[in-house]
């Protein structure tokens, strides 16, 4: 896919200060914060496009487990476990970019920039470089001091629309937020593992041409992957809920997105307005990157994004 991805930019009436973070915040410490993560980004990009939704799962699960305070980043060691053996985390990817933006912050501005802002910006510019909104995102966050992979409890893919608005809801996000944070599903692939209960017995929700592409496809590998969007999968646009409102969606919570009462008529309004969709993201990603923020002394700036700073030797 060409690197060069053309894309339009949104601008959103958003509010500059979303508890104690800041847009700006790094202005006066680290002016360049955002462009040299922005840089990193885009040379990870124009190798992989498939990082914009490496980036949009990774912050996903970042915020629903105690919070956006980048504890997934956190390697396991000999004495202690972390988030990242969790089930739901094995597939998590883009640990190595996000590392390299760490190595060039502490070079120009050691000890300032969080992980957890790290990742929030990173995702933010994976979206707008695979032709979402470009929305201005606050920065402050702090680094969290625990990882455990005990406290990793997401929503998985074949939950029911019930249960993924109840795990939205204890975050203080409504059903509107969901279903448009679900369309980050407009960009990257699921292993077959993750939808393969969809197949014995063949389930009446999925239209039969793709029932039929996707078996002969899993067959022969379950790790094997399938893109989420079959239309456009490197580019985030509305697709997606287009594509469910047709049976079309690999997930089985997308094709329930479309089918179920209390959201069917947000997908049908998503799948015929892409620019009220890019909108609805922006403020959503927002305010998923509000959740349960570390700020001022609490946490700590982690020197290197995949340990704790010696500093805090111990405490897990």
């Amino acid at each position: 896919m060409n690197s060069a991805v053309s894309f339009l930019i949104f601008f959103f009436v958003l509010p500059l200060v979303l508890a104690d973070l800041q847009v700006g915040f790094y202005d006066s410490t680290c002016p360049q914060a955002e462009s040299i993560v922005q840089q990193v980004v885009q040379i990870a990009f124009s190798k992989d496009p498939s990082i914009t939704a490496a980036f949009l799962r990774m912050h996903f699960h970042d915020c629903f487990v105690r919070g956006c305070d980048a504890s997934i980043l956190i390697d396991p060691t000999k004495n202690n476990s972390s988030e990242k053996v969790a089930g739901p985390n094995q597939t998590v990817r883009g640990y190595n970019v996000i590392d390299k933006a760490k190595k060039s912050l502490e070079a120009a501005c050691p000890l300032t920039v969080s992980c957890a802002d790290i990742i929030t910006l990173a995702t933010r510019d994976g979206v707008a470089l695979a032709g979402g909104p470009n929305y201005t995102v606050p920065t402050g966050r702090r680094d969290g001091l625990v990882s455990n992979p005990d406290d990793v409890n997401l929503p998985g893919p074949g939950i029911s629309v019930s249960g993924a608005l109840s795990s939205f809801t204890d975050k203080g996000m409504d059903i509107n937020e969901m279903v448009t944070l679900l369309g980050a599903h407009t960009v990257g692939f699921a292993h077959c593992f993750f939808f393969s209960d969809r197949f014995s017995p063949p389930d009446p929700s999925m239209d039969p041409t793709l029932f039929a592409k996707l078996n002969k496809t899993c067959a022969k590998k379950a790790s094997a992957t399938v893109f989420l969007d079959q239309s456009t999968a490197f580019t985030f646009d509305n697709q997606f809920y287009n594509q469910i409102l047709l049976k079309k969606g690999i997930l089985q919570i997308d094709q329930e997105l479309a089918l179920d009462n209390s959201t069917a008529s947000i997908v049908s309004g998503f799948a015929s307005n892409g620019i009220g969709f890019q909108d609805s993201f922006a403020k959503a990603m927002v305010k998923l990157g509000s959740i349960e923020v570390l700020v001022g002394n609490a946490g700590e700036i982690r020197k290197s994004c995949s340990a704790f700073n010696k500093k805090k030797k111990g405490v897990f």
